[in-house]
């Protein structure tokens, strides 16, 4: 009877030590098998920043070197005196206004075909003055004053050419302004053709002013027009 009663309870015993066993056994290859997942990560996971910070570095190189390479000319463009093309632009420009001066009338009066009425227009003002298209002589042209301050210029001229560009650039406005007033003055309220000649005669006067700022720009420069 005690080996009936005890063989089934040692079968039982011994299925729990393999249930056991076997189960520390997976545990174990589980734990091993996480531990070669978390290595093989670790280890993706380096290789994979190794490879940014190479990029990183190759790109960090590649931008220092295009700094390298264009910060002497970006210098080089804020360092440079006016060319001779650039004087030319004030020469010629000069001698636009002075044409214009001379021919005032003239030139800022148009007249319809076969005879038709005429009006006198303040265009040709503002072209003179290079405020009417990109390709006028004096279009932009106080970049150019501003180059001068690189050049071997003589000191005591320094102030008198300074000057000269401030009436440039306050006469050109004033003569601006009046030539966009006169444009309308005929249809504003109260106005007419009184009108019209009124404020095209103010920017006359303010364009005698940029011609004489034109002249004492040239002459501090050494320029004979």
């Amino acid at each position: 009877m005690m080996k009936v009663v005890f063989a089934p309870l040692l079968f039982v015993l011994l299925g729990v030590w393999t249930t056991t066993t076997t189960t520390d056994a997976f545990t174990t290859s589980s734990s091993l098998g996480n531990r070669n997942r978390k290595m093989m990560t670790t280890t993706t996971t380096a290789t994979t920043l190794a490879a940014v910070s190479r990029r990183d570095a190759l790109l960090g190189s590649a931008f220092g070197l295009a700094s390298l390479v264009a910060a002497p000319q970006m210098a080089s463009a804020g360092t440079e005196p006016p060319s001779q093309a650039d004087i030319e632009r004030i020469k010629i420009g000069y001698k636009q206004i002075e044409y214009l001066l001379d021919n005032f009338e003239q030139e800022t009066t148009v007249c319809r075909e076969n005879g038709g009425e005429c009006k006198r227009d303040a265009d040709p003002v503002r072209k003179a003055l290079g405020l009417r298209s990109t390709t006028d002589p004096l279009f932009q042209i106080d970049k150019v004053f501003n180059k001068v301050k690189n050049m071997d210029l003589d000191p005591d001229k320094l102030e008198s050419f300074f000057d000269a560009t401030e009436n440039w650039n306050t006469a050109m406005n004033m003569s601006n302004s009046m030539a966009f007033i006169s444009q309308f003055g005929e249809y504003n309220p109260g106005g007419g053709k009184d009108e019209v000649l009124k404020y095209l005669e103010e920017s006359r006067k303010q364009v005698v002013l940029a011609k004489d700022a034109l002249r004492t720009i040239l002459d501090c420069l050494g320029e004979q027009v």
